[in-house]
């Protein structure tokens, strides 16, 4: 039996008991609520992503990269690890798994010889299709109850969410 006052990661979230605050810092609950429930929304997202990770047979982060290719087109690596928030290297380790798999292929840049861009092949396209189509018919089937305005406010909430969370 264990002694530890340390909850486990694993264990529910007691929504009763907000965080305490530090002595140094005055109480200010909106703003404690609002981490709360941008960590709850965190683990909502991984909880989603790994779920289709699994149902795809396909590692997580890899979805990431080609949905962004898909989206942004032909990247350098240096690119594609900065939009996805990640060290080069990492990004790099994606790209190797990516050309492996036969989803992307690297082509030099025509201004930079020694730089590499990144492209989605026909069946990166097919992979990224593939995904898009299961995300959008799981979240069509999460708000089914909602309005078109309830999804619209959600946007446009997630939007101002999105962007001010960019700036920090």
């Amino acid at each position: 039996m264990s002694l530890s006052t340390t909850p486990s990661l694993d264990a529910p979230l007691d929504d009763a008991a907000p965080p305490t605050p530090s002595p140094t810092q005055p109480l200010d609950v909106p703003v404690m609520e609002l981490t709360v429930a941008l960590e709850e929304l965190n683990r909502a997202q991984r909880e989603v992503s790994a779920r289709l990770s699994r149902e795809l047979d396909f590692p997580r982060a890899s979805l990431g990269a080609l949905r962004l290719l898909q989206r942004c087109g032909p990247l350098q690596v240096t690119e594609l690890a900065h939009h996805l928030r990640v060290d080069l290297s990492v990004a790099s380790r994606q790209v190797t798994h990516l050309a492996e798999a036969g989803l992307v292929e690297r082509t030099a840049c025509d201004d930079d010889r020694r730089a590499r861009s990144v492209t989605l092949t026909p069946a990166g396209r097919a992979k990224v299709e593939e995904t898009f189509a299961l995300l959008t018919s799981r979240t069509a089937e999460t708000f089914v109850g909602w309005t078109p305005e309830q999804l619209r406010e959600a946007i446009r909430h997630l939007e101002r969410l999105t962007e001010a969370l960019s700036h920090t």
